[in-house]
């Protein structure tokens, strides 16, 4: 596991967790060809960590990324290189330095968070990444371009300006936060196969039929879980929930369609396990909710040792990803922070005076996100 970068002079740190989809109801397929969605989501500690900083004059020109951890390829079309272009471009004609244009970074990611998992490591890097690069420039946008940006960028970008828990609707460009739950937060375990699974052909398969027999469970399970958390759930309560939220996933049929394989996991997780699994996003990454993380790593000892001794199926290529993590809590703020949220109706533009954010959206992250507190997000970027 690679160290995460030590904040320095000049260096913006951020981390970027990963989500877990409660619940996915797939309402129908929109006029644009995405398919609207009715999803609870929530962050979790499992994160990947993003830095930068300010490329000297005399270095190369233009933005740069560095990777370690967990393999992912090195190319111009990463989602962290895209972010800090679409935040450039954003930010070009309104941050402190115009008309000069914002300068480049040298960005950093340590990988922890699989990919193509069912996990947002991806959007959740580019979101940090717009975070942190408006931080390293002295920067702000609204919270409406910012989501802009960010819808841009992916449907699960969005999200990860939240940074809670959020019913998430549209193709996922429609954001409106939940409160934690009350008490002790879960902890969950995570079990991703070495399988490759695109989101794309997983919807495709859905499209094609690859659906659940009552095609309205899961929506209703979430449109309830979403009013209980606004009510102020617990903890507890949600785990006494599990089988129904592990049931509640609209594309459980339709990522066994693209591979069979997982059905047989899956099965297979459960028995061991002796508890309800479910699978996150498009998948393949399973997932099964605990009371405490030390239930949860003992759990994934026992997995390990299923995998080592070939009670539990390998798929894919070489042992699945284990891991036990927790639901991340929305971030407190600080007093400072508090003292300068805005009043209702208070104006959240680009142009605000930096006393009037309340700090910004992004977990651990800055204030570069111009917003007043438990405001819905909802902004559609298509």
């Amino acid at each position: 596991m690679s160290a995460a970068p030590a904040p320095g002079p000049g260096r913006i740190v951020r981390e970027a967790p990963a989500k877990l989809n409660l619940t996915l109801a797939v309402i129908r397929r929109r006029a644009d060809g995405y398919h609207a969605l009715h999803s609870v989501m929530v962050p979790l500690k499992l994160a990947d960590t993003i830095s930068v900083s300010i490329v000297e004059a005399s270095s190369p020109p233009g933005d740069t990324l560095a990777l370690s951890g967990l393999h992912l390829p090195n190319t111009g079309d990463n989602l962290v290189l895209r972010a800090i272009a679409m935040a450039r471009a954003a930010v070009a004609q309104t941050w402190p330095g115009a008309p000069a244009v914002p300068p480049p970074l040298a960005a950093e990611l340590v990988k922890l968070v699989p990919v193509a998992a069912g996990l947002g490591g991806g959007s959740s890097d580019a979101a940090s990444a717009v975070d942190a690069a408006l931080e390293a420039w002295d920067a702000t946008l609204s919270i409406e371009r910012a989501m802009a940006v960010a819808a841009a960028l992916g449907s699960d970008v969005p999200f990860f300006l939240a940074g809670g828990a959020a019913r998430i609707s549209g193709r996922g460009e429609f954001v409106d936060p939940l409160p934690d739950l009350k008490g002790r937060q879960p902890a969950v375990l995570l079990v991703t196969p070495r399988v490759a699974l695109s989101t794309r052909e997983v919807f495709q398969a859905f499209s094609l039929g690859a659906r659940p027999l009552r095609t309205e469970a899961a929506q209703e399970i979430s449109e309830q879980l979403a009013a209980d958390m606004t009510a102020g759930l617990r903890g507890a309560d949600l785990l006494e929930r599990a089988a129904d939220l592990a049931s509640s996933n609209d594309l459980l049929a339709a990522s066994v369609s693209v591979v069979p394989t997982l059905l047989p996991f899956r099965r297979a997780l459960a028995r061991l396990l002796a508890l309800p699994v479910g699978q996150s996003g498009s998948g393949p990454t399973c997932w099964t909710l605990y009371p405490s993380l030390a239930a949860a790593r003992k759990a994934a000892r026992v997995v390990e040792a299923a995998v080592a001794n070939g009670s539990l199926p390998e798929i894919g290529h070489g042992s699945p990803f284990v891991a036990a993590t927790t639901i991340l809590c929305r971030r407190a703020a600080s007093a400072s922070e508090a003292s300068e949220r805005p009043s209702a109706g208070a104006d959240s533009t680009a142009g605000s005076a930096r006393g009037r954010k309340h700090g910004h959206l992004v977990p651990n992250g800055g204030h570069n996100v111009v917003a007043s507190v438990g405001e819905s997000v909802e902004q559609d970027g298509r």
